[in-house]
């Protein structure tokens, strides 16, 4: 067994998860095949890592599963310009989910899930610039930092983020609003204070740079298949099975990095994982980018603002309805409304956009081997972080992946924890 060497990979999922982990493999010698039914080189590729807001966030560590969150919850729902929203005939099927939910909601699992966010997320940035080194992110990435802002209204809310964090030793510069303003002057000010994590840097377009990386890895020779996985199967210790509607292809293992789709495969696999779907919106309003600096978040709305180049990009809202329901024209009716009470003179928006989270109930990912074969590796469900953690994450697997050691406590990541 010390001389075994892991021959062939497949990997399900064409996204920035998928795209950094077959980077990674083939660097270690490894014949690399990437899955996906959406070409990451076409224009029309519209997943989560074409269309999130942009931020690379490594002090991002709190998430949802918080006691104050929780509170808020009712409120947020009843009022149609709140930053959470629910499709209500989607609920029965989220029951499991929110069982799972309320039990992680309190003051330790947060915590939990807070120091082991920190574990990886201080390493996406140094995981990125590897890759950087290798591409052109000329006009791509820019490292000005990132800026949130708030009302007075949820100070105890704030204040457990600031404090949270600055146990975890995470750098933040605490700003009033006249310091806001002086790095963002165009702002109207309807906020009291912020803060601005200087480290943080932002995309200005993802798929931009999602597309360098693919390219990196085809040169490098890994390979990449258009077509709709429907079925995975573990056949032997040194065997497993990728299958789409007419083909089956083999490999040694399989990478799942599906994002919000790879519970259909996982159910098949006979693991009861509680993944579900956090939908997001964003529009953009053309030529208006020039108007911050840097990208903004307004806390109290749960929803921000990112300057790309396809122009000044808003997104945001939390809504909980699964992967079929229709857009929300009050989701991103809301997202308008937020980004011009901030910014009056933005004019007409284009662009509407819907995508995916993939949320587990206690809001950390899934990194490592199924719970029933070993061979089919998982790299999924990192919600909000997914653009922040795919190098990382490309790490982390291949290194699973290989039997190397990562050096990281992976406990926390493993599926055995909804078993």
């Amino acid at each position: 067994m010390e001389n075994y060497k892991c021959k062939s990979v497949g990997i399900v999922g064409s996204g920035i998860q998928g795209v950094c982990t077959g980077l990674q493999l083939i660097k270690k010698g490894i014949s690399v095949t990437i899955f996906d039914r959406n070409d990451p080189l076409s224009s029309d590729f519209k997943a989560a890592s074409y269309g999130n807001a942009g931020h690379f966030s490594p002090y991002a560590v709190l998430q949802f599963n918080r006691p104050d969150v929780l509170y808020d919850v009712p409120k947020m729902l009843i009022s149609s310009y709140g930053p959470l929203a629910l499709k209500w005939n989607y609920i029965p099927k989220m029951f499991n989910w929110f069982l799972h939910y309320f039990k992680n909601c309190n003051h330790n699992s947060m915590m939990h899930t807070a120091k082991n966010m920190h574990q990886i997320l201080s390493l996406s940035n140094d995981a990125y610039e590897e890759i950087f080194q290798e591409i052109d992110t000329t006009g791509l990435v820019e490292k000005k930092g990132i800026i949130y802002i708030w009302t007075k209204k949820n100070l105890k809310s704030r204040n457990l983020e600031i404090k949270v964090r600055k146990e975890l030793g995470i750098e933040q510069k605490l700003l009033t609003q006249k310091e806001v303003l002086d790095l963002e002057p165009n702002l109207k000010p309807v906020f009291d204070a912020g803060v601005i994590y200087e480290s943080a840097m932002h995309a200005r377009d993802p798929h931009g740079i999602l597309k360098k990386i693919f390219k990196l890895y085809l040169e490098r020779g890994g390979k990449f298949i258009q077509t709709n996985i429907k079925n995975l199967e573990q056949i032997n210790n040194y065997e497993t099975a990728i299958r789409s509607e007419n083909e089956e292809y083999k490999f040694e293992k399989t990478v799942v990095a599906s994002g919000a789709f790879s519970k259909s495969l996982t159910d098949q696999l006979g693991e009861n994982i509680p993944l579900d779907t956090e939908r997001g919106y964003h529009v953009h309003f053309k030529g208006k980018d020039h108007l911050i600096n840097r990208p903004v978040i307004f806390l109290d709305r749960g929803f921000g603002m990112t300057p790309m180049n396809q122009g000044l990009r808003a997104v945001g809202t939390v809504e909980l309805g699964g992967l079929k329901n229709p857009p929300s024209k009050k989701r991103i009716d809301y997202i308008i409304k937020c980004a011009k009470e901030l910014l009056p003179d933005l004019g007409n928006h284009e662009d509407e956009w819907l995508g995916f989270r993939p949320t587990l109930p206690d809001f950390l990912p899934i990194l490592g081997p199924s719970l029933k074969n070993k061979n089919i590796i998982y790299a999924f469900g990192h919600q909000h972080l997914g653009w922040t953690l795919g190098a990382i994450t490309g790490k982390i697997i291949s290194k699973i992946v290989v039997g190397e050691k990562t050096n990281l406590d992976l406990t926390p990541y493993s599926s055995k924890r909804f078993d």
